[in-house]
């Protein structure tokens, strides 16, 4: 790469990175698919979550190992690619990809729910619409706003939930005792229902992943990203499986939901009246519109790793933006995209996100161990271990979460590679070459705290 291309710029410390992921997850995303998964589970809500938290636990320690390794911003592409080749580096990308390119769809669509029901005579795809076109001038503009945008966005959902909190646990002490350990554990609990809920969970989780893309832009990646990442998942692990547990309890006749898309919105109005009902969906939108714009940022230099090492179009996705520094044409494409969910619909749409995440979950996890195990031979006691045992628990989990999907979902995404497939098929002649192969030693230009001039430059 030219020395005097434009650079990502190094400026995410620690606390940036556990914001960036914290607001990637959302902590109100708990109630993106509520209505929908506790139907589907039977009322078991918070069992699905501790399963799903186990699970992205391994992996995400996978993801950690990987990301000290490899401090690339391609998250499971760069990954896969570096164990497996380039062939297998690319449909790993282009699985995550599906995820990526959907959230800041799904994060829209859950907007203009809520809205929608405030708002009934603004049409909802009005919504979708404001939402994307304000994501994506702040996403062309950089990530130094987001980072501002975000630790306020983050505060506003950290009040809602303890004022909930306060309400739920107060709405439960004086009305009949429920059965508090229903939504975990009770007798004819079925565990096929707990396995698909805790699949379209995963979703919720793609925090962690999000902070693994911004290796280019942490000051101390091989330190501080391994560690954001098993933070930000065991925090949001915990947020979602103790919202959802004081939401199950304070509404535990889950077959009353008259709208399960917007099931969320009932529990408020029952725990605190149309009050904390205002708040929540004032407070959900903040969090939804954190999402989206930091979902936003992550697929857009996803797109930019790709193209930058010649698997998508260079001259498109390639390049950044020589005023603001960011890929500028993978920004306004994934707006671009986000259009469509005027017209899906939100359980089809969480289905497919699942999908592609747990698809790139599966090659990380494998990945880790072909790094360390096959290729680097640390294959003493302790490292078989860590690098494999551990993410061979993380791929099982995965590969069965993933399995649990429904039959549509995999049509859809099994189409989805199949055209990733042809994709690489064009960049290979028909396979008769190599994938173009990374630049291990491309320049990335490391600016001081202030954005002034380059501190250093290295790799």
């Amino acid at each position: 790469m030219a020395k005097d291309a434009p650079q990502l710029r190094r400026v995410l410390g620690m606390t940036g990175l556990v914001l960036f992921g914290l607001a990637y997850m959302v902590p109100l995303a708990v109630f993106d698919t509520f209505g929908i998964v506790t139907s589907a589970t039977s009322g078991h809500l918070p069992a699905a979550y501790v399963l799903t938290t186990v699970a992205m636990l391994f992996t995400a320690y996978s993801y950690g190992q990987m990301s000290r390794a490899i401090p690339k911003a391609g998250s499971a592409y760069a990954y896969s690619r570096s164990a497996f080749g380039g062939e297998v580096g690319f449909l790993a990308g282009w699985g995550l990809m599906l995820d990526y390119v959907l959230l800041p769809m799904l994060d829209a669509m859950v907007i203009s729910i809520y809205l929608h029901a405030s708002f009934p005579q603004v049409p909802a795809g009005v919504f979708i619409v404001a939402v994307l076109l304000l994501s994506t001038t702040l996403n062309v503009i950089g990530i130094r706003l987001l980072l501002r945008a975000n630790f306020i966005l983050i505060a506003i959902q950290v009040v809602f939930l303890l004022v909930f909190f306060v309400l739920a646990l107060r709405s439960v002490s004086t009305g009949e005792a429920p059965n508090l350990l229903a939504p975990l554990l009770e007798p004819g609990m079925k565990g096929s229902e707990i396995f698909g809920g805790a699949a379209i969970l995963c979703l919720a989780f793609l925090g962690f992943d999000a902070v693994s893309t911004l290796s280019e832009e942490a000051k101390d990646p091989q330190r501080q990203v391994p560690r954001a990442i098993m933070l930000v998942t065991l925090c949001g692990g915990v947020i979602f499986t103790a919202t959802a547990y004081v939401a199950s309890i304070s509404f535990p006749n889950w077959q009353d939901f008259t709208d399960v898309d917007a099931a969320a919105l009932e529990v408020m109005q029952h725990v605190g009246g149309i009050m904390l009902g205002a708040f929540f969906v004032a407070a959900y939108v903040a969090g939804s519109f954190a999402s989206a714009m930091t979902s936003q940022a992550s697929v857009s230099r996803i797109l930019y790793s790709m193209g930058r090492d010649g698997v998508l179009p260079r001259s498109l996705f390639g390049v950044l933006s020589e005023r603001f520094r960011t890929p500028l044409i993978g920004i306004v494409l994934v707006g671009a995209i986000g259009l469509l969910g005027i017209w899906l619909e939100l359980e089809t749409l969480s289905s497919m996100i699942s999908f592609g995440a747990l698809f790139a979950f599966s090659m990380v996890n494998l990945s880790t161990i072909k790094h360390y195990v096959v290729d680097g031979r640390r294959r003493s006691g302790p490292d078989l271990l860590r690098f494999g045992l551990v993410p061979a628990i993380g791929f099982c989990l995965t590969l069965w979460l993933w399995t649990s999907l429904s039959g549509l979902t995999f049509a859809i995404g099994m189409s989805w590679l199949a055209l990733g497939a042809i994709q690489l098929a064009y960049v290979t002649g028909g396979f008769k070459r190599r994938p173009p192969e990374l630049d291990p030693y491309a320049e990335v230009e490391v600016l001081d705290e202030d954005d002034q001039q380059p501190a250093f430059s290295s790799r």
